[in-house]
């Protein structure tokens, strides 16, 4: 995990500092960058269970989100969108099924689902992008 500050100042000549949270900072992108009380997840894919169903890969993909939730400070009750890109709208419900399951009931986040024509990995059924709240602190 990376912190960093940004100082800037303005015409105005006020100072100010914006932290950024880096989580897994790779050479083309992080998996996950925290700003301002958000957090904000790259599109996250089946790790285990390339070349399954759809079913096992949905739930390899929330199972990798709960985690990054996690590492952000959050998790799942405080999503405020996901979009998901399927390879194949016909899968909608199978993947649905374990959404259902996943996802906090009185919390249930903004959500767009979209068809794709392929991802970056041929053996990959879906792609979940995710943005969350961190929880505030009532003292």
């Amino acid at each position: 995990m990376i912190q960093f500050f940004l100082l800037s100042t303005t015409r105005c000549l006020f100072t100010f500092m914006i932290a950024v949270t880096i989580i897994e900072c790779g050479k083309r992108y992080s998996e996950a960058t925290v700003h301002n009380g958000v957090a904000y997840l790259a599109g996250q894919v089946p790790e285990n269970t390339e070349g399954q169903g759809i079913m096992e890969q949905t739930q390899d993909v929330l199972n990798i989100i709960d985690k990054m939730l996690t590492r952000a400070g959050t998790d799942k009750s405080h999503i405020l969108m996901a979009t998901i890109y399927l390879v194949d709208m016909s899968e909608y419900a199978g993947m649905n099924e374990v959404w259902d399951k996943w996802v906090t009931p009185e919390a249930t986040p903004a959500r767009a689902t979209v068809e794709v024509t392929k991802l970056a990995n041929p053996g990959w059924k879906l792609e979940i992008v995710v943005t969350a709240a961190l929880p505030t602190v009532h003292q």
